[in-house]
Parts: C-alpha cells; sequence; structure tokens
C-alpha cells in the first residue's frame, strides 16, 4: 500500500481549479457524460472553509465483524493508524464509511496527525468523532456529522489507496477532488487537463450571463446563450484582452 508517484498535483492546477465552484464543474462533467460526480454526504463541518484541491487518498472500511473490530485492531500494520503514515502532503484523505452515521471514523488525535503531515483536507460519507477537538485541529473536514462512539462500533478498516466508493462515487487513488460549500466532487485523473481549460471558461461565462441578469436580460437565448449572445460574450471579452 505505497503511495503512488503521481500525487502531487500540480500548483498551477490548483490555483486554476481553486477559482473553480463545484457546481460549475459538475456542469461541465454532465456535458462529458459524467454525472454522477457529487460525493452524497460530503457536508463542511464548519461554515466558511475555504475551497480546496487535492489528489485523493482513499481508505476504505467495510462493516464491523467483531474478531477483527477492536481496539487492538488500531495497533494492527493494517489500521488508520498507519494509512496516515502513508499520506503525502497536499493529498485529500477520502474515506469510504459505507455512509454509516453511528461511528466516528476519526477523532482529534488522528486529525491533528494529519494536519501536522501537510494533508488537504478529509472527506467521509461517514462522521468523524471528538468534534470540539477535530475542529481544533483547523484540519478542513466535509463529512454526514458527528457520533461519539469510535469506528470499531460499527465499520472495519481494511485498506488505504485502493478504488473505493464514497458517497456513491467511484474514486480511485489520484484522481482529483475539490470541495466547497456545495460538499466534495470528483474529476476523474483522466479528465484533469481538460476541465483546466474548460472550468475557467465556464466561469467567465457564466459571470458575464450575471452581469447580464443584473441589468435586466431575460434568460431564454441567455442561458444557455444562443448564436447572438455568444457573439457579445466573445466581444465583451475580447475588449478585457
Amino acid at each position: 500500500m505505497t503511495t503512488p508517484v503521481n500525487m502531487q498535483l500540480d500548483p498551477k492546477a490548483i490555483e486554476i481549479l481553486s477559482k473553480v465552484t463545484t457546481a460549475t464543474l459538475t456542469t461541465i462533467l454532465l456535458k462529458k457524460g459524467l454525472r454522477n460526480v457529487w460525493l452524497r454526504g460530503t457536508k463542511p463541518l464548519k461554515a466558511g472553509q475555504p475551497r480546496l484541491v487535492g489528489r485523493a487518498f482513499t481508505l476504505r472500511f467495510v462493516p464491523a465483524r467483531e474478531d477483527l473490530a477492536t481496539p487492538e485492531s488500531w495497533a494492527s500494520p493494517i489500521s488508520t493508524r498507519a494509512a496516515i503514515e502513508d499520506m503525502p502532503e497536499g493529498c485529500i484523505a477520502v474515506v469510504d464509511s459505507m455512509g454509516v452515521t453511528d461511528a466516528g471514523i476519526f477523532g482529534d488525535i488522528l486529525c491533528a496527525r494529519m494536519g501536522k503531515r501537510g494533508v488537504a483536507a478529509l472527506i467521509t460519507d461517514g462522521v468523524v468523532r471528538d468534534v470540539a477537538g477535530v475542529l481544533a485541529t483547523g484540519l478542513p473536514v466535509w463529512c454526514s456529522g458527528a457520533a461519539a462512539p469510535p469506528s470499531v462500533a460499527g465499520l472495519t478498516f481494511v485498506a488505504w489507496q485502493q478504488p473505493i466508493g464514497c458517497g456513491g462515487v467511484a474514486v480511485f487513488p489520484g484522481d482529483v477532488v475539490v470541495v466547497d460549500d456545495d460538499g466534495a466532487v470528483l474529476i476523474p485523473a483522466a479528465y484533469l487537463d481538460e476541465m483546466l481549460t474548460l472550468a475557467p471558461e465556464q466561469e467567465r461565462l457564466e459571470g458575464w450571463i450575471m452581469e447580464q441578469v443584473e441589468q435586466g436580460a431575460s434568460l431564454p437565448g441567455l442561458y444557455p446563450p444562443n448564436a447572438e449572445n455568444k457573439a457579445r460574450y466573445q466581444a465583451d471579452m475580447a475588449k478585457k484582452v
């Protein structure tokens, strides 16, 4: 379970995507035929967290089995503790918690260690525990809420850096994740370069459309733009070059 060499995301890609909303990303990916990219149940634990971008570092839980899901398992070579020590700086930890909401997968100590390792964020379709302590660590978290019981009360940790399902979305190690107030969106690694071109252009177009709406323009032919409005948009953008 080693970290792939492609886990480091280019700083320019982070700069570009950090200015693009997850709503815009889902629209563009939909046009590419990708409908299932929004990770259900991933809500910001704290309001006002910044938009973040990073490669997905995956972790996987399965249902609890009494002989495996024990406090003693935390010292196993296959444990969340071991997985955290394999997380590269700048990654986003994406955890398949199977949507379980009555067992907190990580608490304050584990989140503090992730922060020390430079992990950008924790994303899960499950919940965390020790919420006050987790918030105090400063690690940005997107999850489904909080629960006091530990992970082994409802889950068994089995692997990291393998394909997972999180919030009903297939996530592979090295895919790109963008998170903001609307939740987490997955960009398959193979689509990254194309998104770096299309996403900023979509944001510019929608910004221009909003300006037209604020000036009183009606929506038919504007959103989406017809040929006439596309020409107007291109002319306005040319003036700004």
